[in-house]
């Protein structure tokens, strides 16, 4: 039977910036009250401009108790992911687990994720989880109902669908081998940190998703992630949607290590969000867009038709989009 001492050890990597504090406490309570026995707790503050590093140190020394944390601070604002990245080069532990400022974790959260790891070798294990409102009300059972796309896979060679498809880790729900984490640094700087941890640990191995909710996420309309983020017209959705995912795409191709197969389908992603860059500034390349459907039918559908929309039927499109819809 394996005690405290010979279980991997997790360490909780915590990045916060200007952290509410209701908020925050529910959150802390929540890891004091996890029942795996091993763990440590990892906090970075990134320069919160009006909630002081002591306010953070006092209620990290009322709310965990069980096992041993430390604060620091960054010298400079290096946003989420910058953060996320320090954190996981600089910290130690078997496994880690990426924790955000807002959530309520369920207390057998990391218990069940790293069974599951043990039992599957796999480099990362994921989880669904309940959404909850700003106010701690649980509005569905599952991130499923909220995001319509979101789709669990378990396997080997999920690398290239994840190149296209909606990303179906959630920072807040995984578990990481520690030395894969750390091998994925540096951090591709147009994915948010749970998105380039899945595609590193598709690509090197095989990934696990536990069907049943192991934490409470909240989407307080604030979240960093929220679908359609930063798009208020045409012009910024060509910008935010495709001019990024060029930028990814050939970051990627540059700086990802991967077999062929994933070099082949960020070849043909790259073809595909050139030819949709020409279409959305009405420069041709529809036939192209067309031709590399496969990578996503919906987006090249949707894209074809709305470039000619008017501005007011395009956001009413993304606002279908937004509110889970289409």
């Amino acid at each position: 039977m394996e005690t405290a001492e010979t279980l991997p050890q997790i360490s909780i990597l915590m990045a916060v910036y200007d952290p509410r504090p209701d908020w925050l406490r529910i959150q802390l309570q929540s890891l004091n009250a996890q029942t795996y026995p091993n763990l440590r707790l990892v906090v970075r503050d990134d320069c919160s401009p009006h909630v002081p590093l002591s306010e953070t140190e006092a209620m990290l020394r009322e709310c965990v108790t069980t096992f041993p944390y430390t604060l620091e601070r960054n010298e400079e604002n290096l946003g989420s992911n910058g953060t996320f990245e320090r954190l996981t080069q600089e910290a130690e532990g078997d496994l880690f687990a990426y924790c955000d400022q807002d959530d309520e974790w369920l207390p057998e959260k990391l218990t069940v994720l790293q069974s599951e790891m043990g039992r599957t070798g796999t480099l990362l294990t994921c989880s669904d989880m309940f959404v909850m409102d700003g106010d701690g009300t649980t509005t569905a059972d599952s991130i499923t109902a909220v995001h319509r796309h979101h789709v669990f896979r378990s396997g080997e060679g999920l690398a290239p669908a994840l190149l296209f498809s909606s990303n179906f880790v959630t920072g807040c729900t995984m578990l990481v081998r520690a030395e894969a984490a750390k091998a994925a640094v540096p951090f591709c700087p147009y994915l948010v940190h749970d998105q380039y941890l899945a595609l590193w640990c598709a690509e090197k191995g095989r990934i696990e998703s536990v069907a049943r909710p192991l934490i409470r996420y909240r989407i307080h309309g604030g979240n960093q992630t929220s679908s359609m983020a930063g798009v208020a017209d045409k012009k910024s959705y060509g910008e935010k949607r495709i001019d990024l995912t060029l930028h990814r795409l050939l970051w990627l191709q540059e700086h990802f290590p991967c077999r062929e197969t994933t070099a082949a389908a960020l070849r043909d992603g790259i073809a595909w969000t050139k030819a949709r860059q020409q279409s959305w500034n009405h420069q041709g390349g529809g036939r192209l867009v067309w031709k590399y459907r496969r990578l996503n039918p919906l987006v090249s559908a949707a894209e074809l038709c709305l470039k000619y929309a008017p501005e007011g039927l395009f956001m009413a499109a993304i606002r279908l989009v937004r509110n889970n819809k289409v």
